[in-house]
């Protein structure tokens, strides 16, 4: 077992034995959620003053613009603490890619039947 436990929004650490430590709120450590950062960032996206959503949320300015540039490049995936693996981001991208480039010819092959070019001949075996 970890030793972190979610509470609502927030986790935080308690020691292996399962009993609170006492110790002040502020000092123990606290997990964010994947989903958690991206209502961070959102808000951050939206106009909302780095500065101040770091005073809010108690994290350092540069850890909360760090999760912004993560957003922007990978989406909620980026925010996970234990990303997908490597061989699953590559197939990820691969299939994007592949979604991509058939969007574009379906966009060429409808271009083409609306200037009425005859269908490109198929070569018979």
């Amino acid at each position: 077992m970890s030793g972190v436990r979610e509470v609502g929004m927030e986790a935080v650490e308690e020691p292996r034995s399962g009993v609170p430590s006492g110790e002040p709120e502020a000092s123990r450590e606290v997990r964010w959620s994947a989903r958690r950062k991206e209502q961070v960032v959102l808000r951050l996206l939206r106009g909302e003053s780095l500065d101040l959503l770091a005073r809010e949320m108690g994290q350092p300015a540069g850890r909360i613009a760090g999760w912004r540039e993560e957003f922007l490049e990978a989406g909620r995936e980026g925010l996970k603490s234990r990303p997908a693996p490597e061989g699953d981001r590559r197939l990820f991208a691969a299939q994007r890619k592949v979604g991509e480039l058939q969007l574009e010819v379906d966009i060429l092959h409808a271009l083409l039947e609306k200037k009425g070019s005859p269908p490109s001949p198929r070569r018979s075996r």
